[in-house]
């Protein structure tokens, strides 16, 4: 008999409950419909924006194709700001497909085309706007280029701590000590020996795989004088 009384107990408590629930529902439904189309809108908008940065990337890529070309032979305005036919340029890529990925690397080279025309002030912009990303070799490599602008500037203390971030975050045999080398030489440039023998000695003992290493016995002893 007790089973049956908690049976019927359970059923009237659970009649109750969705009593309330069907209360609660009608009384806020307009609520929870502008909810629940907030979330449907939310979530098209977030698959439609995935769509169209997919096809903006696709667009830009063609686009920096044509730049990377006249990079590679040296035609650093072409490549900027392209040439007025078919080639929109590293600024144009930059300026319409910001969204993408590509548009982060257009402002590497971008960076780049203006320190080798001798636009250093706009090379920095640039360069400073890049996103690095987590890789071994194209983002450490502007990050050093960005301290080589410093350094142009006059800035020589800040470009060598560009310099030495970017040997850490590549943290490999094949830039990394030709950063710290670098960094190295503008500390003697600078008299300040006791630094750039540290940096020397390493090269010596981190990255004595590197064929740098082969020849900095005769830097050390330099920075020893």
């Amino acid at each position: 008999m007790a089973k049956k009384r908690n049976s019927k107990n359970e059923a009237i408590g659970l009649d109750v409950q969705l009593g309330k629930s069907e209360a609660f529902i009608e009384k806020h439904l307009k609520e929870i419909l502008i909810a629940l189309a907030a979330i449907i809108v939310i979530a098209l908008g977030i698959f439609g924006w995935k769509s169209y940065v997919n096809n903006q990337t696709e667009k830009a890529n063609a686009e920096i194709a044509k730049c990377q070309t006249a990079f590679a032979m040296e035609q650093y305005d072409n490549a900027l700001n392209g040439d007025g036919v078919s080639q929109k340029g590293f600024l144009k890529i930059i300026d319409e497909y910001g969204c993408t990925e590509t548009a982060n690397l257009a402002k590497a080279y971008a960076g780049i085309c203006y320190a080798n025309l001798d636009k250093v002030d706009e090379a920095i912009d640039m360069l400073e706007s890049f996103d690095p990303q987590d890789d071994e070799m194209i983002s450490p490599s502007v990050v050093a280029a960005l301290g080589n602008c410093y350094v142009k500037k006059g800035n020589v203390e800040k470009g060598i701590d560009k310099l030495l971030k970017a040997a850490k975050d590549a943290d490999n045999d094949a830039v990394s000590p030709v950063f710290v080398l670098q960094a190295a030489q503008l500390y003697e440039s600078l008299g300040k020996n006791d630094k750039a023998l540290e940096l020397y000695k390493e090269i010596k003992t981190k990255y004595f795989r590197s064929p740098l290493s082969a020849d900095i016995d005769k830097y050390i002893e330099r920075a020893t004088k």
